[in-house]
């Protein structure tokens, strides 16, 4: 699934590009991707493209497109459509191609940023490490699954939970609350090394992500941890470990992340 780094980089691409265009037409090929009256944005202009957590957020001069990619979901620049493009959005200077091969992505439109979006928790960017250690040392839960937690972090998914960890030295079912604060700081200074990193190098191609202009990321190969089962762990060499932590494949060193 795009990630905070992904999704960061599409919408680098698309806002110099569409920003004060005006949407012509807006197609829905496969309902199942839409929610809302989308068709409502033919004729708008757009004001500003913004990433929220992982949502691409399109404001309008009357409304919002709020994107999400789902698990294989895809924002193009004028390319044909495919037989996974779901929904093809014309303006008056070029197409944004909405393409997703399994279809749990969406294309919504509403007046305002839907509630479930807008109630989303802090960006990890902009959190402040005193606010970041509070929330993080009150909440009696693992610390993987509460990362995980998009109502606790926004953006944050498999890959870049799993790198951070490794690079503060925090097993992923180490409990958040008995942390100290010199730890939970060092989780929030790895959190966003590790973003910007990622970001800067396109985010990560480990399945089929590509850029708007269908260009692969790089980031994959700066991954400590994340799916390098059984490889050597760069700081000691022991084989790293994958197990599953709140339903998802978890990778991380047993020697050097500690509970």
């Amino acid at each position: 699934m795009p990630e905070l780094p992904e999704v960061e980089t599409v919408v680098r691409a698309l806002t110099p590009r569409f920003v004060g265009s005006r949407i012509l037409n807006v197609e829905v090929i496969s309902p199942r991707v839409r929610r809302g009256r989308v068709e409502k944005a033919a004729g708008q202009r757009i004001r500003e493209i913004r990433r929220h957590g992982k949502h691409i957020v399109v404001q309008l001069d009357a409304g919002v497109l709020a994107i999400h990619l789902g698990m294989t979901g895809k924002v193009l620049i004028n390319r044909t459509p495919g037989p996974y493009t779901r929904a093809v959005v014309t303006l008056d200077s070029g197409a944004l191609l909405f393409d997703d091969v399994r279809m749990f992505g969406r294309i919504e439109y509403s007046k305002r940023l839907p509630e479930r979006v807008a109630r989303l928790g802090p960006e990890p960017l902009e959190i402040s490490r005193d606010e970041f250690v509070s929330r993080l040392r009150s909440r009696r839960a693992q610390i993987k699954p509460l990362l995980l937690n998009q109502t606790f972090l926004r953006g944050l998914g498999n890959i870049y939970t799993d790198e951070a960890l490794f690079r503060a030295r925090i097993h992923p079912r180490a409990l958040a609350s008995r942390l100290s604060r010199r730890r939970a700081a060092e989780l929030h200074r790895a959190i966003v090394e590790v973003l910007t990193l990622a970001i800067e190098s396109r985010g990560s191609s480990v399945s089929d992500y590509v850029d708007a202009e269908g260009r692969q990321g790089w980031f994959q190969a700066l991954h400590n941890v994340y799916g390098k089962g059984g490889e050597p762990c760069p700081r000691c060499g022991r084989p790293i470990r994958r197990t599953v932590v709140a339903q998802r494949g978890t990778h991380y060193c047993p020697r050097c992340q500690s509970s």
